[in-house]
């Protein structure tokens, strides 16, 4: 599953080695690989995959995942052989495959938004992490091996100049890299950094003009159509635009059953939207995911800089001070994050406190399997522990949200429509120069993404480097004060799925502030909903199965 985009050097190569090929795929330069080097073969391959080698002569498996989590793979190792997929709906066909789901997986989904590796929602399922191999044989059993990781030691010699020219160069060779194909190409363009910088060098290296397309909400505050547009006219691109009013209670039955798992990244609406637009006209796109892990770009990095950390004792006594008070208190959830350590505030970022004490969801049980915000990513953090905290930030994400969240999100709602997303700016040398950059570099005046910005300055227009950052959202907090209000009642009624899950008290609390607008618990009613929807379809047996119709129409396709 994926593409290897260097196989025709690879396969140069291993014919100057004495190999023989019958035929020019990427396929069989693996088999070629695998004789040469064994399982070092990894190492030897830019691109993104999945795939399962048999040696029938040492009757061993060998399956393995790109470096960066692009493609994904999950397996269940019983007593008698193990099976393995890129889509958990295979585990389902199978007759003696018990179904059982992990509670603990569960409670890390209402955490994060989604089941980070190598968690899986069925019991004794795992999905394999990135940069990993797996091996099975009967003497040995299966074993899981790591081959590379994104943490490097900081690069002490090198200046910013030579840094700008070094990522100019990185990132021309990854876009080129990710541009041989047989089939018609376009790329995804919002008009931000990263997609921008995509587009233009692959202006400069197609010999025709770029496919480009956007999708824009029929509400002001979430539509970056007209943005997009104007930087597709700078950049000379064929830009097609679909501007739509989305019905959300349609939207969200048909994206849940897209996905194998629960997986509460709202912005995977309009991902999914604009991966069909451009898969009427494309088979594959580029996206310019990854910048924000690479250069420092989300604002949470900044705002957790920024702040101070006060000493042991005082965080403990703020702590005592904070749970003792009622939920409705104002300045209580100011006070807890006062008590957090800098891991914990990076991490109510990314994730919801897990306990009721902290305004959490969870059942008392499944919130002690979690943990503490101060101590939910406490591994990835020590996998960093060598670089200053601004790039363990950085580093933490490329360990986790971006395998778990954005990358999933984009192949599971682009594989849901028959199209191939590429993603250039996680080329493995582009990655390894920039995760070894000084932090320096990337945070400066309180804002990230300091030399990247120096870096692509010549290639985008000004208005590109001059917008401020906006996500790929849509209007949740109006939705469920609006099409998605009933959903709320669903989730408290005794028809729900959750119930084992949730504290029943805490979800009646947030539910009654939402509704009066004390509170915005958009982003956990979100994640309850799917969760409630996802137990739904596994129930009837429609997972992986999305049913969104074609796009609602609001203003025509504009090129």
């Amino acid at each position: 599953n994926g593409e290897i985009y260097n196989h025709r050097a690879l396969q140069r190569s291993l014919e100057a080695r004495g190999h023989v090929f019958r035929t020019r795929s990427d396929t069989e330069t693996l088999v070629h690989l695998y004789e040469e080097y064994g399982d070092e073969l990894n190492h030897h391959l830019r691109g993104m995959f999945t795939f399962a080698l048999w040696d029938a002569r040492r009757t061993r498996l060998l399956v393995a995942r790109d470096r960066l989590g692009i493609k994904p793979v999950a397996y269940w190792p019983t007593p008698d052989g193990i099976a393995f997929c890129s889509e958990l709906r295979s585990l389902l066909a199978l007759d003696r495959f018990p179904r059982r789901l992990n509670r603990a997986a569960i409670g890390s989904f209402l955490t994060f938004g989604y089941i980070p590796d190598p968690q899986c929602v069925f019991e004794g399922v795992q999905k394999l992490p990135a940069g990993h191999y797996l091996t099975r044989s009967r003497e040995e059993g299966h074993q899981c091996h790591r081959y590379w990781t994104p943490i490097r030691a900081e690069e002490t010699t090198i200046d910013e100049e030579e840094a700008v020219r070094e990522i100019r160069r990185l990132l021309d060779e990854a876009v080129t890299s990710h541009l041989e194909s047989e089939v018609p190409l376009g790329a995804f363009l919002s008009g931000g950094l990263d997609s921008s910088t995509v587009v233009s060098l692959m202006a400069r290296a197609m010999q025709r003009p770029v496919q480009t397309f956007a999708i824009g909400f029929d509400e002001a505050a979430f539509n970056e159509a007209p943005h997009a547009a104007a930087v597709a006219k700078a950049l000379g691109t064929v830009h097609t635009e679909l501007v739509v009013r989305p019905q959300a209670d349609e939207l969200i039955e048909g994206l849940v059953a897209a996905f194998d798992e629960p997986f509460a990244d709202s912005s995977a609406i309009p991902t999914y939207l604009v991966a069909q637009l451009a898969r009427s006209q494309v088979t594959v796109a580029l996206s310019g995911d990854g910048g924000d892990e690479l250069f420092g770009g989300y604002t949470r990095y900044s705002q957790v800089l920024n702040r101070g950390q006060l000493p042991i004792p005082a965080r403990r006594a703020i702590r005592a001070l904070a749970t003792a008070l009622p939920h409705v208190t104002p300045g209580r959830n100011r006070l807890l994050d006062l008590s957090r350590t800098r891991e914990g505030r990076y991490a109510i970022m990314v994730a919801a406190p897990a306990s009721a004490v902290d305004g959490g969801v969870l059942r008392r049980d499944l919130a002690e399997d979690v943990g503490t915000l101060d101590d939910i990513l406490a591994g990835p953090f020590r996998e960093a522990a060598g670089r200053d905290f601004g790039t363990q930030m950085t580093l933490v994400d490329l360990l986790t949200y971006l395998p778990g969240d954005i990358l999933t999100k984009v192949d599971r709602t682009t594989m849901a429509v028959s199209l191939e997303a590429r993603v250039p700016l996680l080329d493995h040398p582009l990655v390894e120069f920039a995760t070894a950059l000084p932090s320096r570099f990337k945070f400066q005046n309180g804002t990230g993404k300091a030399l990247f910005r120096r870096a692509i300055s010549p290639l985008v227009p000004d208005i590109v480097l001059q917008k401020p950052k906006q996500g790929f959202a849509v209007p949740l907090h109006r939705w469920f004060q609006g099409p998605l209000r009933y959903r709320i009642d669903d989730l408290r009624s005794p028809a729900s799925l959750i119930a084992e899950y949730v504290d029943t008290d805490s979800l009646r609390r947030i539910a009654g502030e939402h509704a009066v607008g004390r509170r915005d618990h958009s982003a956990i009613l979100w994640r309850l909903t799917v969760l409630d929807l996802w137990l739904r379809h596994l129930s009837r047996g429609v997972l992986a199965q999305p049913t969104m119709n074609p796009l609602p129409i609001v203003s025509e396709s504009r090129r």
